[in-house]
């Protein structure tokens, strides 16, 4: 696909007002190289679009309870983290694939718009309806399933990617 913006459109977009960006993880004691990765591309992030992290603690998985039980008490800890003015793309494995375009595509759309996207990793049992209901798309990285930790891992790197397109650098590659 090559560049989404020419050089001259790309540097207009360090002079838009910020896009926050919001990774609402379950899970919060995730491998020390998860930790590395998410650091890294976090503070690769161009200012105009920061990411902010919010690890969520998974439900406890003890006997005597439902799935359906887990991810209702998961979607009351997710559900009011998701600011009402964003755009929130919950990722979840029956979703629709995108590319790194569509997602470079999607950060560029909310940029002049001032709308900050928000995307949701669920646990290991996925997410509940009520949080899939509040989406605004819901994507899959791959058929695959994929831990979650390496779920957390892909998304910043593909979000890093996606800014880096944009602002016309030549990280990406085709």
């Amino acid at each position: 696909m090559g560049r989404l913006l020419a050089p001259a459109a790309a540097r207009r977009i360090s002079r838009l007002n910020p896009l926050k960006i919001r990774v609402a993880a379950l899970g919060h004691r995730m491998p020390h190289w998860v930790v590395l990765v998410t650091q890294e591309y976090v503070r690769r992030m161009p200012r105009e679009m920061p990411i902010e992290l919010i690890e969520l603690k998974p439900e406890a998985r003890r006997s005597g309870r439902t799935t359906e039980q887990i991810l209702e008490a998961e979607s009351q800890r997710i559900l009011p983290v998701l600011p009402s003015d964003s755009k929130v793309v919950v990722l979840d494995e029956h979703g629709s694939l995108w590319s790194t375009e569509d997602l470079a595509t999607t950060l560029k759309n909310a940029l002049p718009q001032g709308t900050d996207l928000c995307f949701v990793i669920g646990s290991a049992d996925g997410l509940h309806p009520n949080v899939k209901q509040r989406a605004t798309v819901i994507v899959s990285l791959s058929r695959m399933t994929l831990p979650h930790a390496m779920v957390r891992a892909i998304l910043m790197e593909q979000l890093y990617r996606a800014a880096m397109m944009l602002k016309g650098h030549p990280y990406h590659r085709e």
